[in-house]
């Protein structure tokens, strides 16, 4: 439903307000569960630089680049409906979509190797928060991809109008949150010393 701002020519943030409340909701989360990262790295700086000598970093480099390249898609996807293009919009999130599911399989992987080598969650403090962290994370980009296949769908029968594209802003700004909390968090755990 598109409002009186944006009729004006005006233009309002994107999507909704709940939206909007909900991932700062959730990025105060996730800021709370990095500090405590950080927090703890700088108390322990052996047994994290240790742990992190386990993981690999291009890895961490590939699954960057899967979600950035999943919110480049969902980003084009809205200004194609904004344009009045919604199947140009269906296709570009059913790529985002895509894209998204490269991350999760290259993480499955990494889930698989690391618990192989027995680096579960109690091993020591840098995998308890290693997996608490990424954990996390993963839950969010599992429903982001529901939300993407829902947007994909919706657009396919043009439920989305060029000035009346709130939920489909609100779907996209939560991958976006997840894209954004993914780049903090892959220097933070696989680089960074």
């Amino acid at each position: 439903m598109s409002t009186s701002v944006e009729r004006t020519g005006t233009r309002a943030l994107p999507g909704d307000l709940a939206m909007w409340f909900f991932i700062l909701a959730e990025l105060a989360v996730f800021g709370i569960l990095i500090l405590a990262f950080a927090v703890t790295q700088w108390l322990q700086p052996e047994l994290f630089r240790a742990g992190r000598a386990v993981l690999d970093s291009s890895m961490g480099l590939a699954l960057t680049l899967s979600l950035l390249t999943s919110g480049f898609f969902a980003a084009l996807a809205v200004e194609q409906v904004r344009r009045g293009r919604a199947q140009g919009g269906a296709i570009l999130l059913l790529a985002a979509l895509l894209s998204a599911c490269g991350y999760v399989v290259l993480k499955l992987q990494e889930y698989a190797h690391l618990a192989g080598l027995g680096y579960g969650l109690e091993h020591d403090t840098f995998f308890t928060l290693y997996w608490i962290l990424t954990g996390f994370h993963f839950l969010h980009v599992l429903l982001g991809m529901v939300i993407l296949a829902w947007m994909a769908e919706r657009c396919r029968r043009r439920a989305y109008e060029p000035h009346a594209c709130s939920g489909l802003e609100s779907g996209v700004l939560y991958w976006h949150m997840v894209d954004l909390v993914w780049v903090l968090l892959f220097p933070l755990v696989y680089v960074l010393g």
